[in-house]
């Protein structure tokens, strides 16, 4: 169950949810012709784009608060994760709602007023570092240190949905350009 609710905080409505569901089953209904299909399926991106950017637009109100965010609870253990490496400044974990085959987030263990990228101060710099290091760390033990992206999401326009600073270590499949 906390699962579930953790991917309502994390990623917005349920809509996201049923989509991404969707979209990794290959649904695709009989009745509907394929061209119709993709007119649809064009439409649902749309609308979860649309979703996402709300989602950061809402999280945006409170990013400075200083409530525990759903990283604080998982760096708490009061929600699960699945955790692919961890050290005394940081967490990393998979995603769960994978955008890449490989989909880790890394964040440091204590937010320090880094609520995002945006807000770092020269106090952050040995984080921030370390951070880089350990989205390196999680390449090599995915088996992906060949290639990978780290992406960071900073404030409402830059889609950010948790105000904990977090990198998003994606890779396991060939990347495109431009990113966004």
């Amino acid at each position: 169950m906390a699962a579930m609710s953790s991917l309502t905080l994390l990623r917005g409505p349920s809509i996201v949810k049923a989509l991404g569901f969707i979209k990794s089953s290959n649904f695709i209904p009989r009745i509907v012709p394929a061209s119709r299909h993709l007119l649809h399926s064009h439409r649902s991106f749309v609308a979860a784009a649309h979703d996402e950017e709300a989602a950061a637009r809402a999280a945006a109100v409170n990013a400075d608060t200083g409530a525990p965010t759903i990283f604080d609870k998982i760096i708490a253990k009061e929600i699960p994760a699945s955790v692919v490496y961890e050290d005394q400044k940081v967490l990393a974990f998979r995603d769960i709602n994978p955008q890449a085959p490989v989909h880790v987030l890394v964040i440091p263990k204590s937010r320090d007023g880094l609520t995002e990228l945006g807000k770092a101060e020269q106090r952050h710099e040995d984080i921030l570092g370390h951070l880089l290091y350990a989205a390196k760390i999680v390449a090599e033990k995915e088996g992906i240190v060949d290639g990978f992206r780290v992406v960071i999401n900073s404030g409402p326009s830059g889609c950010q949905s948790v105000y904990h600073l977090h990198l998003h270590v994606l890779g396991g499949r060939q990347l495109k350009w431009p990113a966004g």
